[in-house]
């Protein structure tokens, strides 16, 4: 069984392989960054929630740019359930956040 925000699934469910696909809810992606945003700001604006085991901000390959979004990967599935509460729609950079579960590596 797999236990994700204290629900608990079968390994042969859809639900749980896409979870664990999810990184077992540890890893969220955070889209709506400013362009000016970096990993350092990212990571000030997250680590109160929780230890953080990664922080990468997605730029361009040419510019090096910031994309506008970004992964933050916590130690434990409770520290990413809150800030993904916590800080979804949060102001950061003058920008909105939006948080979600990342999907796959």
């Amino acid at each position: 069984m797999q236990c994700c925000s204290g629900v608990r699934f079968s390994y042969a469910s859809p639900f749980t392989r896409w979870l664990t696909v999810r990184n077992s809810c540890s890893k969220l992606f955070v889209g709506g960054l400013s362009y000016d945003t970096n990993e350092p700001v990212l990571k000030d604006a997250f680590e109160k929630h929780g230890e953080i085991i990664e922080v990468k901000v997605i730029c361009h390959h040419v510019s090096g740019k910031s994309k506008g979004y970004g992964f933050v990967k916590f130690t434990s599935e409770d520290a990413a359930s809150k800030a993904l509460k916590e800080m979804d729609g949060q102001l950061v950079d003058g920008r909105n956040l939006r948080v979600h579960y990342a999907h796959g590596e």
